[in-house]
């Protein structure tokens, strides 16, 4: 009986499981056939496969907007933003998690605090700050306003995971002559490789997929990234809906792959966080 509920149980959660994927892959299915449709297909059949595949739309994309230029502005904004996150992360995290002393706790208290609050609704003092600097309508203020967002929860994800490495390491490398910083990134950052790409994905989807802030710190158009730049193919009476899903689709890749190669160390460092 209990071998019988077990497999009832495990089949339901299959099942359950099975059903979250058609949901949440469904309508993506839907966004790439119909980059292959026009638009008098995608209104006629919209749920359907295309009758010919064609690449017109991406053409047009490639060749008649300003994609190509929103998307190398979203891919160097968003490495610039996830190296930063993860060298000044990784240097804090480190200090707290493996140094001993007394203000420890709360320079982790510190940067935890950031996760409290929002950055979104200081939108306004901190418009004001970065209009006083200059940094209004630049690659640079769009980037600091995303690390200083990104770093408390990273912050907090190193230092958790670091303090559960054993101190052994480190001892018996000092013993052997080796420095402070050879101990850091010949020994313990190996280590720490599951957290670090948990805080590289974590944070490189929202700032790849944010519309909030480069709405309101950049308006030249040479500027834009892909979210924000993708309005352009909504138009005011019309929308060529077959470019824009395969703006979107286009858009989705870059993120999606870099999920696919790092699947198996996200995966790695969750279920590490789960079973310490």
């Amino acid at each position: 009986m209990r071998d019988r509920g077990e497999t009832v149980r495990n089949g339901a959660i299959q099942l359950l499981l099975a059903v979250n994927a058609v949901i949440m892959i469904y309508p993506l299915f839907v966004m790439v056939t119909s980059s292959f449709k026009t638009n008098a297909e995608i209104f006629s059949s919209p749920l359907s496969l295309p009758t010919h595949f064609s690449t017109a739309n991406l053409e047009k994309v490639w060749t008649e907007t300003n994609f190509v230029r929103y998307l190398a502005n979203s891919v160097g904004i968003t490495a610039a933003s996830v190296a930063l996150i993860l060298l000044f992360s990784t240097l804090a995290g480190y200090a707290i998690a493996r140094y001993r002393f007394k203000l420890s706790s709360l320079v982790l208290m510190f940067f935890l605090s950031g996760m409290t609050v929002p950055l979104k609704l200081a939108i306004i003092p901190l418009f004001i700050q970065l209009d006083t600097l200059g940094l209004v309508d630049s690659y640079l203020g769009l980037v600091l306003v995303y690390v200083a967002m990104g770093i408390p929860s990273a912050v907090f994800i190193m230092t958790g995971f670091l303090r559960t490495l054993p101190r052994e390491l480190e001892e018996s490398a000092r013993m052997d002559g080796a420095s402070e910083l050879r101990i850091m990134w010949s020994i313990m950052l190996p280590l720490a490789r599951p957290a670090l790409v948990i805080v590289a994905i974590q944070n490189a989807v929202p700032i790849w997929n944010d519309f909030f802030f480069p709405l309101v710190l950049i308006t030249s158009d040479n500027l834009k990234t892909l979210p924000q730049g993708l309005t352009v193919f909504v138009g005011e009476f019309t929308t060529d809906w077959g470019v824009l899903f395969t703006g979107l689709t286009l858009a989705a890749l870059p993120i999606t792959l870099l999920y696919v190669v790092l699947s198996k160390q996200f995966i790695s460092g969750i279920t590490q966080g789960a079973v310490k």
